[in-house]
């Protein structure tokens, strides 16, 4: 029974860790909570059903699957790129309190677009390939939460190999330190903050299928109740930090499982847990279980 809930939670909390890597890149950068990642975590679901459905009149099942993903994968990036090209750089030397306003409304906007152009009701998402099921130590683990995970993890491994072992990886590190003088030491600020909602907007998108296939359907409004839940991931491990990200996401996958395994009508307690450890943390550890306090720079 433990080692079902580990599986399940390990493939939950991997899709946790592929929003808050979003989350926390663009907090590391531009110290904001970008809330309308949220949405374009939905927007990677409804990309790559549209697409998948247009793709297996010509591919078989799974390489149409595959292909919807990659192209759910460039379409957040590009969605990614614009939202901050629009809605937040004009607003960059604002108050802190603007560009939160503008993510919300981008959130709304996107949210309902897909209502009314798309649907208001529940999508069925087919099954690409048939997913197959093996039992381990007593645990039913198939092929589907498998690819997930195998997905999920190459894309952090990727990501943190990135920022930390290449030279745009050290530009991204540079700037998230200080703006200002990144840029005089030629660190092009903006570019560096578009890659960085490239990345996160791609990671979402990826996340957004994955989620799609798992569940088999998906929403207009999906994205928040994943969205708050890898923020309070990106907490828990410490905001902007990748590793933390990462850690927090599975962490909170884990304990989710869990409380809906062991605790009589745990999915109706799972959300309160998850909620109550973000207050929690904010309460005494604001700074997260891997990040570091950071004094304020006068």
């Amino acid at each position: 029974m433990i080692l079902q809930q580990l599986v399940n939670g390990l493939t939950l909390g991997s899709l946790y860790a592929l929003i808050a890597l979003g989350y926390t890149m663009v907090y590391g950068v531009l110290l904001m909570i970008n809330f309308a990642h949220s949405e374009i975590f939905m927007s990677g679901a409804v990309i790559s059903l549209l697409c998948y459905k247009k793709l297996e009149a010509f591919l078989p099942p799974t390489e149409a699957f595959l292909a919807a993903i990659l192209i759910s994968f460039l379409a957040c990036a590009i969605l990614a790129v614009l939202i901050e090209r629009v809605a937040y750089r004009p607003l960059r030397r604002a108050a802190r309190l603007t560009p939160l306003i503008s993510a919300i409304g981008v959130s709304i906007l996107l949210q309902n677009a897909v209502f009314l152009w798309i649907s208001d009701q529940s999508i069925a998402y087919p099954q690409a390939f048939e997913v197959r099921h093996f039992r381990v130590l007593g645990a039913d683990v198939n092929t589907l939460q498998l690819l997930i995970l195998g997905v999920s993890l190459t894309l952090m491994l990727m990501l943190h190999v990135f920022v930390n072992k290449t030279r745009l990886g050290t530009a991204i590190r540079a700037t998230a330190q200080d703006a200002t003088t990144a840029s005089l030491m030629g660190i092009p600020v903006n570019g560096i903050i578009a890659i960085t909602f490239f990345i996160g907007g791609a990671l979402g998108g990826v996340a957004g299928a994955l989620n799609g296939m798992y569940y088999g359907s998906i929403k207009y409004n999906m994205g928040f109740v994943p969205g708050i839940k890898a923020f309070t991931a990106a907490v828990l491990g410490g905001i902007g930090n990748i590793p933390g990200a990462m850690c927090g996401g599975l962490i909170l996958g884990l304990l989710e499982s869990l409380v809906v395994g062991f605790i009589p009508n745990g999915s109706d307690w799972k959300d309160v847990i998850a909620f109550t450890v973000l207050l929690l943390i904010l309460l005494f550890r604001p700074e997260g279980l891997f990040g570091r306090h950071v004094p304020d720079k006068v």
